[in-house]
C-alpha cells in the first residue's frame, strides 16, 4: 500500500500517474500533547511540573494499537495524516537533550502508516506555548530560560492552567485560548520572534534569548527528520511534508497600546488583563481587571474582578539555580526583576507604565509595526530558518505554511519564497459552536467576514436559517483560500484543523444518544470543505483515549471522532447480519477466526444477546463505562454495535464517513454529498480519456452505498465498485473509466435515520447495484 510521490501542479496535488490527489484526512493524535508515561491529562496535578521525567513514547499509539488506529482510519476513507509531535516530546528532559526512545518510536510508527497507504505530514504542534501555560508544545526548560516562574502562574494568572485550577471539573470551556494574551504567553512569543529587538538583554550562552529558544525549536524538528531521513524508506513515499508551527502568535508584537486591548481582539473570555495589568500582577501587584462573557454575537464585558497575587511574582527569583540546565545567563539579565522592567517599559518602584507604545514600533529603527508586519518581518525570518533546516534534510519534501489563525497571511506572491513545494496551511472553527458548545441552526455570523472589514455593520454578517448558515460556511472557507492564493501565490490549500465539539449542550448526546446537532454541525463543516476549492483538509482530531467524562483529555475539550465510550459505526457487512425476520428465531453461525466473532454455531439470536452476535474487530468500546485516566489505554479484540434505533449515536460517523474523490484523472471541477438525499455528486475534465490501468478512483463508504441500495449515474464510460481488504474488512473503491472532457457522476445511497442502522423504510431509493456491475456506454 505504499503511496506514490506527490507532485504539485500549480493548486494541484499529482500523483506518479498524474491524477489529482484530493486530500480528506485527519489529525493523529490529540493524546501527542500529553506524556504517556506517566499518563497526564490537563486535568491531573501530581507530577506535574516534574517534566523533565516524562516520556511521550507511546503517543500517538503503540505499535501493536498502531494497525488498529490505522486500519480503521484507511477504511473511514481518509488517506492522509496529519501527524502531530511536540518539541517537549522531542527534548524535554533539557537543551540538547534529545529523547532518541521517542524518536524510535515515531519511526515504527510511521513506518506502520506508510504499510496503509497514508500520505503525512509532520506537524510540530503548540498550543499557547506549553503545557505549563494551559496549551502544549514547548518543553518546561523554556519557561525558565525565559525567566519565568511556573508554578507562580496560577497566582498571578500570568497563566489559567486546567492542571493547576482549584477544581479541574469546572475549568470553563474554551478558556484555554486566553493566554496568548496573558503575561506568560505573551512574554514567550515575544521573545521567541523578536526578543533581539525587544528584550536585547536576555542573553544566554552568549544567544540572544530569541536565538536560543529558536535555535533550539529548529534544532530538534532537524534532529527528527534527520532520524527518520537516516532510517530510509520514509521521505517521500509516506512523509511528503513537514508543516511550520502550529498556529503562531505575535505575543505584544506590534501591541499599540499596553493598557488596552485592541478592538479586533474578539477571544474574551473570564478575566481580560490588559498587557499593563499582566504586568503588574505578575510582578505581585492587585489589581482590578474586566470579565469577559461569550454568546453569539461575540464577547461582552460582565464585569469586574479583583486579581490579587499577594505579593507572588512570575518571575524567577535571584537565587534560581542556572546550572540546572547548564546554561549561562548574561549578568545584564537580572532574575528577579520583570523583564519588561529591565527594558525601560515601566518603572516597578513608583508602578508606573512609561512607554504605553513600546512594542508599537522597533525601538531601534522607530518602524511601526502591526499584525501584517509581524507576520512579513518576524514570522518570516523564522519561517526561512525552519524551512532551510529541514529542506537541508528532507530536501524534496512540502513545506506547509501555516500563519497566524484568521490573519492575513505572508506577501511573497512573486518573490523568490514563493516556491513550487509550498503548501497554504489554513485553520478554520465555527467561533460561534465552538465556544458556545451548542449546534445553532437558526442563525451564524460570517466572522470573517467581519475580521476583513465586509460589513459597515456586524449585524450584516448574521445569516439567518442553516441553509444560510451552511453556504456562510463554505463561503468563509472559500475566502480564505483565494486570500491565500492572492499573497502566496498560486499553491494548494489545506485546511489542517477544522472540527465540532461533541459534547455541545452539556453533553446531552452522552446522556441521550441523540448525536442530531454534532451531524448536522459535522456535515456543515463537511459541506463548507466540499465546496471551498480547497485542496483537502486534516479534520481535528483523532483521540485515542477521549472519554464522555474527560473529552480530549486535553482542556475539556472533545473534538475527537473517536471515544472509548462511543460505539463505531458499523460496516454493511456487519449490518447485514441483522436478522431480516423475527430475531427471536433467526441464528448466526460462527463467522471465520480472522472475524473476531466469539457466537457459537446454532446460537438463538434474540433481544438479550443481539449487541453480543455483531461484535467486529476493533477496539472495545463500551457505552457509559467509567473510564480510568490513570492507566495507558489498551486495545481489545471487540468492540459493540448500538443496534438499539431508538438510542441514536455512532458519535455522529454518518457525517464525516463521506465518499470522496481520492485520485482524478484530469482535474476535479466540484464534488459534494448531500448527507440528507445520501447523494454524492462529482465532476471533472480531463484532456485524455483513462487508460485501463489507470482509472479515476473515488471512496464510496459502504455504510451509505451498501450493495443493493445503490444506484449510480454517470455522464459516460464504465465504472466497478470493489471492496479492498484493509486488515481483513472492506474499504469500497469505485473505479471510473472515462472519457475526455467534462464528465459527471451522481451516485445515490441508503438513507438510514440520524444514528441508526435500519433503512427509512417510507423512502426506499429501490436502486440494486451488482458490486462488480460494469456500466458500458462509448468512452
Amino acid at each position: 500500500m505504499a503511496t506514490a510521490g506527490l507532485t504539485i501542479d500549480g493548486v494541484r496535488f499529482r500523483d506518479s500517474e498524474g491524477r489529482e490527489v484530493t486530500f480528506r484526512g485527519i489529525n493523529v493524535a490529540g493524546d501527542c500533547k500529553l506524556p504517556r508515561h506517566p499518563p497526564q491529562p490537563s486535568h491531573e496535578t501530581q507530577g506535574f511540573y516534574d517534566a523533565e521525567n516524562v516520556s511521550f513514547v507511546g503517543r500517538p499509539f503503540t505499535e501493536e494499537e498502531a494497525h488498529i488506529h490505522f486500519g480503521r482510519i484507511k477504511r473511514w476513507g481518509y488517506n492522509v495524516v496529519r501527524y502531530i509531535f511536540t518539541w517537549e516530546a522531542l527534548e524535554h528532559a533539557g537543551p540538547g537533550n534529545y529523547d532518541e526512545d521517542f524518536i524510535d518510536h515515531t519511526i515504527k510508527i510511521l513506518r506502520i502508516a506508510k504499510s496503509y497507504g497514508l500520505y503525512i505530514f509532520m506537524d510540530p504542534h503548540q498550543d499557547v506555548w506549553s503545557r505549563f501555560t494551559g496549551g502544549s508544545g514547548a518543553p518546561l526548560w523554556t519557561l525558565y530560560a525565559c525567566g519565568l516562574n511556573p508554578e507562580a502562574f496560577n497566582a498571578t494568572q500570568a497563566a489559567v492552567v486546567h492542571n493547576t485550577w482549584p477544581d479541574p471539573a469546572q475549568f470553563p470551556k474554551m478558556l484555554w485560548p486566553t493566554n496568548y494574551t496573558r503575561l506568560a504567553t505573551e512574554t514567550t512569543f515575544t521573545l521567541f520572534y523578536a526578543g533581539r529587538d525587544f528584550a536585547p538583554n536576555a542573553i544566554i550562552d552568549g544567544k540572544n534569548i530569541q536565538d536560543y529558544l529558536t535555535d533550539h525549536f529548529i534544532a530538534a524538528c532537524a534532529r527528527l527528520a534527520q532520524r527518520i531521513h537516516d532510517a530510509g524508506g520514509l521521505e517521500d513515499e509516506c512523509i511528503i511534508g513537514w508543516e511550520t508551527m502550529n498556529e503562531p502568535h505575535r505575543g505584544l508584537i506590534g501591541w499599540e497600546d499596553l493598557t488596552a486591548l485592541p478592538d479586533e481582539l474578539k477571544m474574551r473570555k473570564g478575566t481580560m488583563p490588559s498587557p499593563w495589568q499582566s504586568i503588574l500582577t505578575g510582578s505581585g501587584r492587585a489589581v482590578e481587571v474586566d470579565v469577559y462573557d461569550f454568546n453569539t454575537f461575540g464577547p461582552y464585558k460582565s464585569g469586574r474582578e479583583l486579581v490579587d497575587p499577594e505579593g507572588v511574582s512570575a518571575w524567577l527569583s535571584p537565587d534560581f539555580d542556572d546550572t540546572r540546565y547548564g546554561w549561562n545567563r548574561d549578568a545584564g539579565w537580572k532574575l528577579g526583576e520583570c523583564l519588561w522592567a529591565q527594558n525601560g517599559v515601566w518603572d516597578p518602584k513608583q508602578e508606573q507604565l512609561l512607554q504605553p507604545n513600546y512594542f508599537a514600533s522597533i525601538p531601534k529603527s522607530g518602524e511601526k509595526l502591526d499584525y501584517i508586519k509581524y507576520t512579513n518581518l518576524y514570522y518570516m525570518q523564522h519561517f526561512r530558518k525552519y524551512r532551510d533546516a529541514i529542506r537541508s534534510i528532507h530536501k524534496n519534501c512540502m513545506i506547509l505554511v501555516q500563519s497566524a489563525v484568521l490573519e492575513i497571511p505572508p506577501s511573497i506572491k512573486g518573490t523568490p519564497d514563493d516556491e513550487d513545494r509550498l503548501i497554504f496551511a489554513s485553520h478554520y472553527y465555527d467561533g460561534i459552536t465552538l465556544l458556545q458548545k451548542h449546534w445553532n441552526k437558526y442563525y451564524n455570523v460570517d466572522v470573517f467576514g467581519i475580521l476583513r472589514h465586509k460589513y459597515s455593520s456586524p449585524v450584516f454578517a448574521v445569516r439567518l436559517g442553516e441553509a444560510a448558515i451552511r453556504r456562510c460556511l463554505r463561503d468563509q472557507l472559500s475566502a480564505i483560500r483565494e486570500e491565500g492564493m492572492g499573497y502566496l501565490g498560486d499553491h494548494p490549500t489545506l485546511f489542517t484543523e477544522i472540527g465540532i465539539p461533541f459534547d455541545m449542550d452539556d453533553k446531552y448526546a452522552y446522556k441521550t444518544g441523540d448525536y442530531s446537532s454534532q451531524i448536522s454541525a459535522l456535515d456543515a463543516n463537511h459541506f463548507a470543505l466540499e465546496g471551498s476549492g480547497a485542496q483537502g483538509y486534516t479534520l481535528w482530531t483523532y483521540v485515542v483515549q477521549n472519554d464522555h467524562e474527560w473529552g480530549d483529555q486535553w482542556n475539556g475539550e472533545d473534538l475527537s471522532i473517536v471515544s472509548v465510550d462511543d460505539p463505531l459505526l458499523p460496516s454493511a457487512s456487519d449490518i447485514s447480519a441483522l436478522p431480516s425476520a423475527n430475531p427471536s428465531t433467526t441464528s448466526l453461525g460462527q463467522r471465520s477466526a480472522g472475524t473476531g466473532t466469539t457466537i457459537a454455531d446454532s446460537t438463538t439470536i434474540d433481544p438479550s444477546n443481539l449487541k453480543d452476535a455483531l461484535k467486529t474487530p476493533t477496539i472495545q468500546q463500551q457505552p457509559g463505562r467509567p473510564v480510568s485516566t490513570s492507566q495507558p489505554f489498551t486495545t481489545q479484540p471487540n468492540t459493540t454495535i448500538n443496534t438499539n434505533a431508538n438510542t441514536t449515536g455512532y458519535r455522529a460517523a454518518e457525517a464525516w464517513v463521506r465518499p470522496s474523490p481520492i485520485a482524478t484523472v484530469g482535474s476535479v471541477q466540484s464534488y459534494g454529498f448531500d448527507l440528507k438525499s445520501v447523494t454524492f455528486t462529482f465532476s471533472l475534465t480531463s484532456d485524455t480519456p483513462t487508460k485501463e490501468t489507470v482509472a479515476t478512483e473515488i471512496f464510496l463508504p459502504e455504510f451509505h452505498f451498501p450493495p443493493g441500495k445503490t444506484t449510480v449515474e454517470v455522464s459516460g464510460g464504465r465504472w466497478r465498485i470493489d471492496s479492498v481488504d484493509v486488515d481483513g474488512q472492506g474499504m469500497q473503491l469505485m473505479k471510473w473509466w472515462h472519457g475526455a472532457g467534462d464528465q459527471s457522476m451522481t451516485v445515490k445511497g441508503m438513507k438510514r435515520k440520524a444514528g441508526a442502522l435500519m433503512e427509512e423504510e417510507d423512502e426506499v431509493d429501490g436502486g440494486y447495484l451488482e458490486t462488480m456491475r460494469e456500466n458500458c456506454s462509448v468512452m
